[in-house]
């Protein structure tokens, strides 16, 4: 049985994974006496079942030819189309809502975004609240699993950098050559890779290996959110989107939650796993292999967290003791700390905001602290993980390139060392970083422009188009110096901001190699 699920295409079993998910808020619904929500949820769930397994039945014996391109648009479809069908009970819930906009909160979760159309959490029911936190988990789950068995064979996602393409090498080569050579059975710098790939069995593979850990983790930090007091409902949403970076809460964020520091301690130590894909697993399809302690997206991170709460803090940590003596000291810290939590959460594309956060901007004096986390969120956090961005690991091949090329301005003739891997990072993975970067920052202008057309301010359209292609949807309401309101956008401004929450999480290259003409040849 299990054998002739695998067959299947992918979006048929999307599509019946996303009905099967529906009865858990159907049950939740019938325990919380929510029964307009539970019969929404219970019937959708039996439809879309249904429809699953005809559409299942009619493709079983349907050979695909082109697995890479195949699986590269049931992604594409995954984000756009797999919605609508996830926002068919939320319309025909208690609230009603219309199906345009219960299809852009979809996209939102699934995406990772965790931007809202709900003017407060009040506004709507917990068993709503509890289809998105379970959405944007199976989103996160989603891009974690397809990240491993489909971006990395395909040298896609952040895996590029350490290809060894060689350094002419063009869009093209590092895209559709890739893609080409991947299923034809090359390794092109990923060792696993030694025979033709069936993309199904891998990501059947990679499931069933990361599942448990993924749901083991969630649990956990469900439990331990619990004990801090947290109400069990809230504690479960907030675990839920923690490990899927999406940021839904439907207290109206760690502020309004009665966890305290205990309950953003736990939710900042289970942050550190959207870092790097180290973090939870070893089985990572590449040669280029390193300890956790070596790894240059947690060396990143750690440089990252440390430093910059630390420049906004010293100055006036020092003039403040000075003047007042040690009965500031506490909150001293208490602005310290939220400082660095917000860093974490805004490099992992996360977004939710510390309670301490106020006092940080108070103590650091920032006229536009806003500015910083849009900085973060478009660092974004590590490849093969649930954040979104452009990947601590580009950053790094970056940097990495900048400093070598300042050591040959002083020394021409030197020989850079640290092995063949750190010079392939340096060299091709430096390149294919910097054409990324380029199209990252080509996308964000062309969604500031496309908003400006509709009338959208040019600071709020910045944190809107950086919200949305980082994923990190509560950076709208964060960032900017009047707090944006999604449900006060137009609706052509909500269809580009979709659109670009979709291109955010599957990443611009891989649309470079979808509309590449020698893609479809």
């Amino acid at each position: 049985m299990l054998a002739r699920l695998v067959t299947l295409p992918l979006f048929v079993i999307l599509m019946g994974m996303g009905a099967a998910l529906m009865f858990v808020p159907a049950l939740f619904g019938l325990i919380n006496e929510e029964f307009a929500d539970a019969r929404a949820f219970f019937y959708g769930g039996v439809i879309f079942l249904i429809l699953a397994s005809f559409v299942g039945i009619a493709s079983a014996n349907r050979v695909v030819k082109r697995q890479s391109r195949a699986h590269l648009l049931t992604l594409l479809a995954a984000y756009t189309v797999l919605p609508l069908i996830l926002a068919v009970p939320v319309v025909e819930g208690f609230v009603p809502v219309p199906l345009f906009d219960a299809w852009w909160e979809m996209v939102s979760a699934f995406t990772t975004t965790g931007a809202s159309l709900a003017p407060d959490p009040g506004a709507v029911t917990d068993t709503q609240y509890l289809w998105r936190a379970l959405v944007g988990w199976a989103g996160g789950f989603f891009a974690w699993v397809t990240a491993i068995a489909i971006l990395a064979p395909l040298n896609l996602g952040g895996f590029e950098v350490l290809s060894d393409g060689g350094t002419g090498q063009t869009i093209r080569s590092t895209t559709t050559k890739r893609i080409d050579s991947a299923m034809q059975g090359s390794s092109g710098g990923f060792s696993q890779i030694t025979r033709v790939a069936d993309t199904s069995e891998r990501l059947l593979r990679y499931t069933g290996r990361l599942f448990p850990i993924y749901t083991g983790l969630t649990l956990v930090l469900w439990l331990a959110l619990a004990v801090t007091g947290t109400a069990p409902f809230v504690a479960f949403c907030h675990a839920a989107s923690t490990l899927a970076t999406s940021g839904i809460s439907p207290a109206g964020g760690l502020t309004e939650t009665r966890g305290g520091f205990f309950a953003e301690a736990l939710i900042f130590a289970f942050m550190w796993l959207a870092i790097s894909r180290k973090t939870f697993t070893s089985d990572h399809p590449t040669a280029y292999k390193v300890p956790l302690s070596a790894d240059p997206e947690m060396k990143m991170a750690l440089l990252v967290i440390t430093v910059l709460p630390l420049l906004l803090f010293v100055r006036h940590f020092i003039g403040v003791v000075e003047v007042e003596g040690g009965s500031t000291v506490l909150s001293a810290l208490s602005a310290l700390w939220g400082g660095v939590f917000m860093v974490l959460s805004f490099l992992t594309t996360t977004g939710f905001e510390s309670a301490s956060w106020e006092a940080s901007r108070l103590w650091s004096d920032l006229t536009a602290p806003g500015l910083l986390l849009v900085g973060l969120a478009m660092m974004g956090g590590g490849v093969a993980t649930t954040a979104g961005g452009m990947k601590l690991l580009r950053v790094y091949a970056l940097i990495r390139h900048g400093e070598r090329e300042l050591e040959k301005m002083v020394m021409p003739h030197s020989v850079g060392g640290a092995g063949a891997q750190a010079r392939r990072i340096r060299r091709q993975g430096a390149y294919v970083a910097w054409v990324f970067f380029i199209l990252f920052a080509s996308a964000v202008s062309g969604v500031m422009l496309a908003l400006s057309l509709f009338g959208v301010g040019f600071d709020q359209a910045v944190a809107l188009s950086v919200a949305a292609l980082t994923t990190t949807g509560p950076l709208a309401q964060i960032a900017p110096a009047t707090p944006v309101i999604y449900a006060s956008l137009s609706d052509p401004v909500r269809v580009i901001l979709a659109f670009a929450m979709i291109v955010g999480r599957l990443e611009t290259l891989a649309f470079v190699a979808i509309l590449n003409p020698e893609f479809w040849r």
